[in-house]
């Protein structure tokens, strides 16, 4: 399993950034997949989550609104679009992929810096 993930650095508030993760190694298709994120000091959380097929989407009530996920199954590639940034949105973001039939299969990305400073 292997992911690839793409998009992070450094931003100004209300700036807007896309995050990238490409994935292989496992069948894209039948996982649902999220995006996580970890600041300073903090424990990590879930930012936003995206079905198989991208028919449902959800997302923390800190992100709703600014953030949009998306997802290519041709592509094995789930995206993060963020707008609005605010420097409390700087963390280091998890691209996660779940099973939806066994929690035994759940992967995760090396994680990618987004930073919100003026």
């Amino acid at each position: 399993v292997q992911f690839v993930e793409s998009g992070g650095g450094l931003v100004q508030p209300g700036g807007s950034l896309r995050l990238s993760c490409a994935a292989s190694g496992f069948t894209f298709s039948r996982y649902v997949m999220n995006w996580y994120r970890q600041a300073p000091g903090k424990g990590r959380e879930l930012v936003a989550g995206i079905s198989t097929t991208g028919g449902s989407t959800n997302y923390a009530d800190s992100v709703r609104g600014r953030f949009t996920i998306s997802r290519d199954n041709a592509k094995n590639t789930v995206y993060l679009q963020m707008n609005s940034l605010k420097p409390e949105d700087t963390a280091v973001y998890y691209c996660n992929a779940k099973s939806p039939y066994s929690p035994k299969y759940e992967y995760w990305g090396q994680g990618t810096q987004v930073t919100v400073s003026s």
